[in-house]
């Protein structure tokens, strides 16, 4: 197992982008694996019955195709196309500042690392941490608007779950960093900030090694047949980026 951790690098810079180019990262796991609609039932040691959803991959949906292509094309180029950054994210990214250090106000010194990757699977998973919490744990801060907050805190923290959006975003980071716990925090300026602890869900996370698993797998498929292209004598010729500041929706 191979835990490497970049705390020069800084979340959105250029030098951030180029660590992350072309890797599976943890905010889009999402688009790669999903549950099961009906949860399996199975038996406790003690023969009681429960039910356990499974997770597996989505690799036919419009959403996994256009990422394992993002992905590859990333792979192939070694460049980040830029995205659009609306005024929803640009808050976001002020609201995490002011989690963080409300966190670190109230319960415990938050250090931040620009990026996080493992390697113990065959292939490199990505993870890029909001804060360290000493050597078991980190924050996840998520800036939101007041309507989700509302639902957050009434039906969220009197369950001590998460948001579903976020499950698999949350359980990457733990699975590359292999921490004990996280701290989801949800802010909103106006309202009570939610601490919600967040523990590895071996479910879970099975989910997500397989279907990133499937996903490489597939990843180097394409690769292959791109490198086919390359050789033979197909009418392709190349081409220089001239553009720099494209932006992409």
């Amino acid at each position: 197992m191979s835990i490497v951790y970049h705390p020069e690098l800084i979340q959105g810079s250029e030098e951030w982008h180029a660590a992350r180019c072309g890797l599976l990262t943890a905010s889009e796991m999402k688009l790669i694996v999903a549950a099961v609609p009906e949860p399996e039932t199975r038996i406790k040691a003690d023969g009681t019955p429960y039910k356990q959803r499974e997770w597996k991959p989505v690799a036919d949906t419009d959403k996994c195709r256009a990422h394992l292509w993002e992905l590859l094309a990333q792979r192939i180029t070694r460049y980040v196309e830029p995205t659009y950054v609306g005024d929803d994210m640009l808050r976001g990214q002020e609201d995490e500042v002011y989690a963080r250090l409300l966190y670190a106000e109230h319960y415990a010194p938050v250090d931040e690392t620009g990026f996080v990757t493992n390697d113990e699977w065959g292939f490199t998973l990505g993870f890029s941490p909001d804060g360290l919490v000493d050597e078991d744990g980190f924050i996840e801060a998520k800036g939101r608007r007041q309507k989700y907050q509302a639902e957050t805190l009434v039906e969220c923290v009197p369950t001590g779950t998460i948001p579903p959006e976020f499950v698999f975003q949350v359980q990457t980071g733990l699975l590359v960093t292999r921490r004990k716990w996280c701290d989801f925090l949800s802010y909103t300026g106006g309202f009570h900030m939610a601490v919600i602890r967040v523990y590895p869900d071996p479910v879970v996370q099975a989910g997500i090694i397989e279907a990133a698993t499937d996903f490489e797998r597939r990843a180097a498929e394409k690769m292959v047949a791109y490198r086919a292209v390359m050789a033979s004598n197909a009418r392709i010729l190349p081409t220089i980026r001239r553009v720099e500041q494209e932006m992409f929706v």
